[in-house]
């Protein structure tokens, strides 16, 4: 068994993995040097995985991502950290088109059964009824209600997890790292450890470099942008959902994030792009016209890591038995990789869980 992992990467994937390994006494050493364009730090934060029209291995692994965050919450709280952001205000699917709600309600109500507590209840929602929740939102638009759906700050997260795990002993180390065979150097120094966690996002391929081996991950721009409506309080309004690729985002003191651009075969370019940010605001104001007159805070631009196929890569590497990854979470890290984190620990510690069959990382054709 390791006794002592380096961990490269303090995205959630990291930061999630980190914690797991420490809370089972493993010694931990997180690497990062902190690169711009981290997914992590622009993710829109919603915990809402039950409204996903996904379905398959990665809808099973997503859903449970949602189910683990109580035991997550409680994880935390035990390692003297309380505040994450995250905050369980519902979510509201929306459409025009009542036969679009009629399919996702079914959808949400045979998922709901089967999730248990964590996504909580369906109600179908006039809107008249809507706009009581989400005040901005346009006047024609009816809705679904899943009041378990939720929301959590990925930068507040990533901060609890790594704060948690060096509660538990973990220590951290700012530095270039590159991965020659099983062996971790960091600005050229090698670092003595029984293993090592890729937990490299986007440039996964890029460390794994020294070791001869490339996956099918790559980077794939995601451009938010943050708006602030002045008076209002939108601490408690729910995520929305409009069944298609964008999304609304209510946090505290009148901070609403819209987004987000998918935008596959960027490659590592994290700059706000004038097409990007007339999406982004076409998209949000077409469904919540009210955000007309808020006040344009900032664009945030993350570099998500997206596998060749829909499921993460997620296990050790073939052919190096000291190496694992941890990575392709894209669109859906923040909500998956707090369990992938806790399935990867005791896939280190030998206790491989069934949930990491389909996610086994294989190189790339």
């Amino acid at each position: 068994m390791a006794e002592h992992l380096i961990v490269v990467g303090s995205g959630i994937a990291g930061a999630a993995t980190a914690f797991a390994l420490a809370r089972r006494g493993t010694a931990v050493t997180v690497v990062d040097e902190h690169r711009t364009g981290q997914a992590t730090a622009a993710s829109a934060g919603i915990i809402a995985p039950w409204g996903s029209q996904v379905t398959g291995p990665f809808y099973e692994i997503y859903a449970a991502g949602g189910n683990y965050y109580p035991i997550l919450l409680e994880q935390l709280t035990e390692a003297g950290i309380t505040r994450t952001d995250y905050r369980r205000t519902g979510s509201l699917t929306v459409n025009r088109d009542a036969s679009a709600l009629d399919e996702a309600e079914e959808r949400l109500r045979t998922r709901a059964a089967s999730a248990g507590p964590a996504a909580g209840e369906v109600q179908r929602l006039s809107p008249t009824e809507a706009r009581e929740l989400f005040p901005a939102l346009a006047p024609d638009l009816g809705a679904v209600l899943l009041t378990g759906g939720g929301r959590v700050d990925g930068r507040t997260l990533r901060d609890a997890l790594l704060t948690g795990a060096q509660r538990h002993g973990a220590r951290r180390l700012t530095g270039r790292a590159e991965l020659q065979g099983s062996t971790v150097l960091v600005d050229g120094v090698a670092q003595p450890a029984d293993g090592v966690v890729l937990a490299t996002g986007a440039w996964t391929n890029e460390i794994l470099t020294g070791a001869g081996i490339t996956l099918p991950v790559a980077p794939q721009r995601g451009q938010i942008t943050h708006l602030r409506l002045e008076g209002a309080d939108t601490s408690s309004w729910p995520t929305l959902h409009p069944l298609s690729h964008h999304y609304v985002v209510a946090f505290d003191d009148g901070r609403v994030a819209v987004g987000a651009t998918r935008e596959t075969g960027s490659g590592f370019d994290p700059r706000v792009t004038a097409a990007g940010q007339l999406q982004v605001l076409q998209d949000a104001l077409g469904i919540v016209p009210g955000l007309a007159e808020a006040t344009l805070l900032e664009t945030r631009v993350g570099l998500r890591p997206l596998p060749e196929g829909l499921l993460p890569l997620v296990g050790r590497l073939p052919g190096h038995d000291a190496v694992w990854v941890a990575t392709g979470y894209g669109a859906a890290g923040l909500t998956m990789a707090p369990l992938l984190g806790e399935l990867l620990a005791r896939d280190i510690h030998g206790d491989t869980p069934a949930e990491l069959e389909h996610l086994k990382p294989q190189p790339a054709a």
